[in-house]
């Protein structure tokens, strides 16, 4: 029995794959990367650095994809890549949570449905991140206003009640955005009481220093 034409085919088969998966995993952590430092340009304000970040990411998931998507999609679907996808969605939805703007669909996005909404999930928190940095800074209007976003990015996801072989575990990333969520809720509603309280506190100072500042005008008497 020879098997060495066998032998010879094999290895050449499995060293192809080995290297288009070596490629597409190191074009995987690169976009990681540059999604990963594309939000943190987001939460300081620099959304063109964000945005070539992301069209970064982006461009490393098409090499990726390029590498295995036609030869091997076994390799394709291993995950890696669609953890790439995630975190590049995760980036394009924070921007739109943090600036008011629509979210951009997984079509303008060109990533697959699970890791999108998955990047919904984890741009949560993300959005908590922004909430908290608004309200140091007073900013108590446009932190009620992302949190709105988070609490109907929540309600969206919660609804999608899909196995999480589907879903690549949904259900554990929403999980996760509840508590966030309701977090943020508290964080919220100590800051508004607190706000309230000093602007209370400060009529009264007012009131004390000039007593006349306090007093509704009375209507003048008929005769």
């Amino acid at each position: 029995m020879d098997l060495g034409r066998y032998s010879d085919s094999f290895q050449r088969a499995f060293e192809g794959k080995a290297a288009a998966r070596d490629k597409a995993l190191v074009a995987s952590r690169r976009s990681i990367r540059f999604s990963a430092n594309a939000i943190r340009a987001i939460h300081r304000g620099e959304f063109d650095e964000a945005h070539a970040l992301m069209d970064q990411s982006r461009q490393a998931i098409e090499d990726g994809r390029d590498a295995v998507r036609s030869d091997h999609p076994d390799v394709y679907f291993a995950g890696f890549l669609q953890d790439a996808q995630k975190e590049y969605a995760e980036a394009c939805i924070t921007e739109a949570v943090v600036t008011g703007a629509d979210l951009p669909s997984p079509e303008t996005l060109d990533v697959e449905l699970a890791p999108y909404v998955n990047g919904m999930a984890e741009a949560v928190g993300e959005g908590r991140r922004a909430v908290l940095d608004l309200l140091r800074r007073g900013e108590v209007d446009r932190s009620e206003r992302i949190l709105t976003t988070m609490e109907d990015i929540y309600y969206l996801l919660v609804s999608m009640d899909f196995p999480d072989a589907i879903t690549r575990n949904l259900r554990r990333s929403t999980d996760a955005a509840r508590g966030i969520m309701e977090r943020t809720r508290g964080d919220l509603s100590m800051s508004l009481v607190q706000r309230n309280l000093q602007q209370a506190l400060e009529r009264q100072v007012r009131q004390a220093r000039d007593p006349a500042a306090g007093r509704t005008a009375r209507p003048p008497r008929r005769s």
